[in-house]
């Protein structure tokens, strides 16, 4: 049965307004990057100067670009790999507290931040790693595992085992099958978990806060930090324009990489 015209009509003018109510604070943001506001650099006339400002803040915008894209990097690089493994292992093999290991993995989600944060401080300074950006990558990879993990377990459920069972026939191992049958199927689940590790780690505030000092800061931190010293007012067209720059990579790859993004939530969701 078709559905009328009108209705298709309202349907996409609602689709619009509600697109529209999501992406407005978005456009609000640029557009006040740009525009002239008392107390900032950009204080008359339309420009740049706000950008300028951030670029010179501190230790540099390209530091703190260049300090929350090796955080990111690392959080993506191990939250992909080890949430595969451990997806692969809870979904294809049978030991004893198989289960158990996959309800203590979840039970992350239950803890918070700050609970974990100060012991992790002191260990880390035992360690070395301490005011380290891997350090910062490590713990963030820490708080994806668990989603991420349910996610490449249930992507896994989803495939037949007879795929990999024809693959060993054919003399492959366990490993073997994993990363020659399975991995590309799953691969849009894989690009789901480094998405999701990327969003967290690019715009996390709090774990960069407890574990790294002013040089190591990512740009989340140095945008909180970054205040007119005059009776303490904030620069508000400098925030904004770095809300910017945070926004961009965000952007580009939700929009690159939205169709596997789908997928990989999708997968598992009906076996077979």
């Amino acid at each position: 049965m078709t559905t009328p015209l009108w209705k298709r009509v309202i349907a996409r003018v609602l689709e619009g307004l509600l697109a529209l109510i999501f992406i407005s604070p978005l456009i609000w943001v640029v557009v006040c990057s740009f525009s002239p506001q008392p107390g900032s650099a950009q204080s008359k006339g339309w420009g740049v100067a706000n950008y300028l400002t951030l670029f010179g803040y501190q230790e540099g915008l390209p530091k703190y670009l260049f300090n929350s894209i090796v955080v990111s990097l690392v959080a993506v690089v191990f939250s992909v790999v080890v949430c595969t493994l451990a997806g692969y292992s809870f979904s294809r093999f049978d030991y004893p507290g198989r289960n158990l290991g996959f309800m203590v993995t979840l039970s992350i989600l239950m803890v918070p931040y700050a609970s974990l944060l100060i012991p992790l401080m002191v260990w880390f300074k035992d360690i070395g790693l301490n005011d380290t950006l891997l350090g910062v990558g490590l713990v963030i990879t820490l708080f994806q595992l668990p989603m991420s993990t349910f996610i490449m377990r249930n992507a896994f459920d989803a495939i037949p085992k007879d795929m990999e069972e024809a693959a060993m026939v054919d003399g492959c191992n366990s490993f073997q099958a994993l990363f020659k049958i399975l991995v590309p199927v799953v691969k849009p689940s894989m690009v789901t978990v480094g998405l999701l590790a990327f969003l967290e780690a690019w715009n996390n505030f709090m774990i960069p806060l407890y574990l790294s000092s002013s040089a190591k800061s990512t740009l989340p931190l140095a945008m909180v930090n970054m205040r007119q010293q005059t009776m303490g007012v904030i620069d508000y067209g400098a925030t904004e324009a770095g809300v910017v720059v945070l926004l961009i990579p965000c952007a580009i790859l939700f929009l690159a990489l939205q169709k596997y993004y789908v997928k990989g939530f999708m997968a598992g969701a009906v076996k077979g």
